[in-house]
């Protein structure tokens, strides 16, 4: 077995990482060809990778004209402890006022753990008025996790 094949996550190991992360850094590809990288809180939508942005961010603009997206979710500070999912998809817009919302709350739970649902929606309901959700539609996974060389 290759050290590639041995550290690879199972599909299982993949859903429970991206269940348990917070934080992804998104790459969208900008008008000159460069990427756009940023890092964005996420939440899931059946399993898929969801989030949500101002309708007139750089992102949104970037994914109307290429859908094509990367989205690096990781973990570790020791190479031995190393973690990582890389999901290469196209991210499909939700514009669809209750969904955007839904996934909005989604994203507002990972970034507040333990608060209460009735303090977030305002937050939620206030930002959500301006704001456009995507689901990215995965194409490959790559993953990894160093602490299984050991």
């Amino acid at each position: 077995m290759n050290q590639r094949a041995r550290i690879s996550m199972s599909e299982e190991a993949v859903t429970a990482f991206l269940e348990g992360s917070r934080k992804l850094q998104l790459a969208t590809i900008n008008p000159d060809g460069t990427p756009h990288l940023v890092t964005m809180f996420y939440g899931l939508d059946e399993g898929r990778i969801a989030f949500w942005t101002y309708e007139k961010s750089q992102k949104t603009r970037n994914l109307e004209r290429d859908p094509r997206v990367s989205c690096l979710i990781e973990a570790g500070d020791d190479y031995a402890e190393l973690r990582g999912v890389l999901v290469y998809g196209e991210a499909k817009r939700v514009d669809d006022r209750e969904r955007v919302l839904a996934i909005g709350l989604g994203v507002a739970r990972r970034m507040t753990p333990g608060v209460a649902d009735e303090l977030l929606l305002p937050y939620v309901e206030q930002t959500g008025r301006k704001r456009v959700a995507f689901v990215v539609e995965r194409t490959k996974v790559v993953s990894w996790d160093h602490r299984r060389l050991t």
